[in-house]
């Protein structure tokens, strides 16, 4: 039975909502995003190797040694502030076994509108697109945050794998920007009490979303996209794109999105600006 494409986007719509409930109400022991869900462009590639041990190969980034990182607080944000009327537009570069790549037709758009964005760079991504990613960290507009190196699904890999992948993503992140990245968005939206508590440990913060874009979804066309996001985005929401060319209508859409949600009123942040105005943020403990 084929199902007309406004009919699969409302039923995705449905879901998405029934999802905001689900985030809420999941046991902190161990949320996994439904894999319904799953924003990430690697859902694409099945070619994806997924590993069970350490990552291998030669090493993996050769750069200075990190001083020892402050431990964070062990919890996964969902939003930023409900009681302000600013959101933060972030964007995904996941890392594959193809090529990577790079959309960029995406930061010229929100350079010209002056819009800030925080991007969760791969490891292995940043390695094969350096000067991008010294383009993108060297810009005041954008902050840089952690999407590991290889993407795999974290929750069914070793500790040890888990702390290998976000330690040679900070190291890349350092060699390249001189910066230490201080959030972390897990691959696939997947993250369990372990990942949660290793994050932390390195210093890093848990960053979900509270709107998936749907970008990844070739069954959604630019039209879609636009009317989705600038009519589900709320105060401290924290919206998922990407930026490595599996966006399929991503640049399309971004100009009218962003246009539609200045006139809802809505101001633009990083994650971190978005986070440090107000405690009154989406939280769960680990």
């Amino acid at each position: 039975m084929q199902i007309r494409p406004s009919l699969a986007f409302e039923a995705l719509a449905a879901v998405l909502t029934a999802y905001s409930f689900f985030s809420l109400s999941v046991p902190a022991e161990r949320k996994i995003t439904p894999p319904a869900l799953r924003t990430d462009s690697t859902l694409a590639s099945p070619r994806l190797p997924i590993h069970t041990d350490t990552i291998a190969g030669p090493a993996i980034v050769a750069a200075r040694e990190l001083p020892p990182p402050e431990p964070v607080e062990p919890v996964v944000i969902q939003h930023g502030p409900r009681n302000i009327k600013a959101l933060a537009l972030t964007f995904d570069a996941c890392s594959t076994d193809d090529p990577s790549r790079y959309d960029e037709r995406i930061t010229p758009i929100l350079i010209r509108s002056g819009t800030p964005a925080t991007f969760f760079l791969g490891g292995k991504w940043m390695q094969e697109l350096p000067e991008q990613t010294k383009e993108l960290a060297s810009n005041p507009l954008f902050e840089i945050g952690n999407h590991s190196y290889l993407h795999p699904h974290l929750t069914r890999v070793s500790d040890e794998r888990v702390r290998e992948e976000l330690i040679s993503t900070q190291k890349i992140i350092d060699s390249l920007t001189g910066t230490r990245a201080t959030l972390f968005r897990p691959p696939f939206g997947e993250h369990d009490t372990g990942v949660v508590r290793i994050a932390a440990s390195l210093g890093l913060r848990t960053v979900q979303f509270d709107l998936a874009s749907g970008d990844p979804d070739l069954a959604i066309s630019k039209e879609r996209l636009i009317d989705y996001v600038s009519s589900m985005a709320r105060s401290g929401s924290i919206i998922v794109m990407h930026i490595n060319r599996k966006g399929w209508h991503t640049a399309e859409a971004l100009p009218e999105i962003l246009a539609r949600l200045r006139r809802r009123g809505f101001v633009f942040m990083t994650v971190s600006d978005l986070l440090s105005n107000s405690p009154e943020t989406e939280q769960t403990h680990r």
